[in-house]
């Protein structure tokens, strides 16, 4: 019998839903080998956690403002205010909205 290059075992366990994605992965690589496959992973494989608190704090804010611009906008239908003010103002606010899903869409890509 031939002698093993690799002489240590690394066991773990998965759910049904972990295998899968492992199987997923390992085919969308082109990789035959499982065991290779994981190998690979485990030693030359990088995880990224990036920290999005300060980015759910702005985005909280942001929501803040928006229930602000909604009060304002009732008081300038009662009280009369130009109706150009509040379509700017409201413009600016959708365009801040989407950049910040913008950036959160990416920062969530990039830490999966």
């Amino acid at each position: 019998m031939q002698k093993r290059k690799r002489n240590n075992q690394v066991k773990f366990y998965v759910n049904d839903e972990e295998l899968k994605l492992i199987n997923d992965r390992v085919r969308s690589a082109n990789v035959t080998n499982r065991g290779a496959y994981l190998r690979k992973m485990a030693i030359d494989g990088y995880i990224v956690n990036v920290d999005t608190s300060d980015l759910k704090a702005v985005i909280k804010e942001m929501n803040a403002v928006g229930k602000n611009i909604n009060q304002i906008t009732r008081n300038a239908n009662i009280y009369g205010i130009d109706q150009q003010d509040i379509d700017t103002l409201k413009a600016k606010v959708d365009e801040i909205w989407q950049l910040l899903k913008s950036i959160l869409s990416n920062t969530l890509s990039a830490n999966q």
